[in-house]
């Protein structure tokens, strides 16, 4: 049995907006297990980038339960769940989030430096996944010497430093064009394929063919599910308990 490395257990996210309570959120039961690769759909303004905020642990919960490695993450001081997510997660943000004023290299090397790893090593690693991402020519170049596609390519490799289990990819190809989109698919797909948990947030109708399982979000609930069982599709309706 793959084992259980991020669990969501009725959790719910509000906001204030002026008199009214937005449920961003809304009652959300989910587990990621190792090996997965789960899609997160929805359209604008249902909940989906608040829920990977969640299932990231970048955000706390307005109820209900966050368990990363099997710990209640309310009962970890923020040091202790920093250090936690920074080895079991690695993100991917649609705007690449590449400090500009830091070379390929040096944005790959940064989560590293958080995580207490020697120059050397960081390095080596960084090189390493210059290489993986087909970018080991452009390694001191800044982000604004590069395309939009290298940039993604060289915010993998940044999210891949601490060699994570789960990558968490929040709209990877909104700014991308669709030839170059289809190569960043295809590469966390291999990267599935050996092993690493992906965990992808879109409103694009297409990508779901990369997944063994789609959740649907609309109005900050789960309302369909899809897995993939031996290339078979199997859709489950979900109904979410307030």
């Amino acid at each position: 049995m793959p084992s259980e490395i991020i669990k969501l257990k009725n959790v719910c996210k509000y906001y204030k907006r002026g008199e009214n309570k937005v449920k961003a959120v809304d009652g959300i039961s989910l587990s990621v297990n190792e090996g997965d690769f789960i899609v997160i759909k929805g359209p604008s303004g249902s909940g989906k980038s608040t829920l990977m905020n969640l299932v990231g642990n970048l955000d706390t919960p307005s109820c209900g339960k966050l368990y990363l490695d099997n710990k209640d993450t309310s009962t970890l001081t923020e040091s202790e769940l920093s250090q936690i997510r920074g080895r079991k997660i690695g993100f991917i943000f649609q705007q690449f989030n590449l400090i500009p004023s830091l070379t390929a290299k040096e944005n790959i090397m940064l989560p590293m430096i958080f995580q207490g790893i020697d120059r050397y090593e960081r390095h080596k690693k960084a090189d390493e996944l210059l290489k993986l991402v087909q970018l080991e020519d452009r390694g001191e170049h800044y982000p604004n010497q590069l395309s939009g596609g290298q940039q993604q390519r060289v915010a993998i490799a940044r999210s891949l430093s601490n060699d994570p289990e789960v990558i968490l990819a929040d709209e990877p190809t909104g700014n991308l064009d669709t030839k170059t989109g289809d190569t960043v698919l295809h590469f966390l797909e291999r990267l599935n394929k050996k092993g690493k948990t992906i965990v992808m947030v879109t409103h694009e109708e297409d990508i779901g063919e990369y997944a063994n399982i789609i959740h649907w979000i609309v109005d900050g609930k789960i309302s369909k599910t899809k897995r993939k069982k031996n290339n078979k599709k199997e859709t489950k309706k979900k109904t979410d308990k307030k």
